[in-house]
Order: C-alpha cells, then structure tokens, then sequence
C-alpha cells in the first residue's frame, strides 16, 4: 500500500470504525471502503488498518464513471493524477487519490 496515502493502526480493544473514524477526522465510509469492510464488520483487536492521510481527496469509481469525468472531479491533468494512482482501470470499485 501506498505510504503516502496511508498510515496504518493497531485496532485496540473497544474500538469501532465509527469512533476510529470521528478521532481521525475522516469518514466512517471511506474508512471502511479503504479498508475492504462494511461499517457493521467485525474488527478485532490487533487488527491493522489503513487511516487516510489528510490533505488527499478520495474516489471510489462507479458502472459508467470514465477518466476525464474522473480528472474533472479532482481538478486535475492525467499526468499529475498518475503520479499518486498508477493503475488506472476504471474498474467499478477502484479507489483514487489525490492530494489536495
């Protein structure tokens, strides 16, 4: 994974992503996106996750989504964008990043 995207954290005992999510600042959703769970899956003690690095716009791309609707979204040229997301397949599902 991408460290300068992501950091990583221990789960600790009584977490959940909600509260995970409200003492990092970030998006109970996106945490779980990024982290391939649902906001009601189990997370366990000593579980590692990824936290999302402040200062990056996050996109999860959608049936019918292409590249320059994509670029728009984020303000960007395709060179810049391709600096942080290196595999560009337009899969329904893929998650770009972009620092703001």
């Amino acid at each position: 994974m991408n460290n300068e995207l992501y950091d990583t954290y221990n789960i600790q005992k009584g977490d959940t992503l909600y509260a995970i999510s409200k003492k990092y600042n970030i998006n109970p959703e996106l945490l779980a996106l990024i982290n391939g769970l649902n906001m009601n899956d189990y997370i366990y003690e000593g579980q590692k996750i990824l936290i999302p690095k402040s200062g990056y716009s996050y996109y999860l791309t959608q049936s019918g989504d292409n590249l320059n609707d994509i670029l728009n979204l984020f303000n960007v040229d395709y060179s810049d964008f391709n600096k942080v997301n290196n595999r560009i397949l337009l899969e329904s599902g893929q998650l770009f990043a972009y620092k703001r």
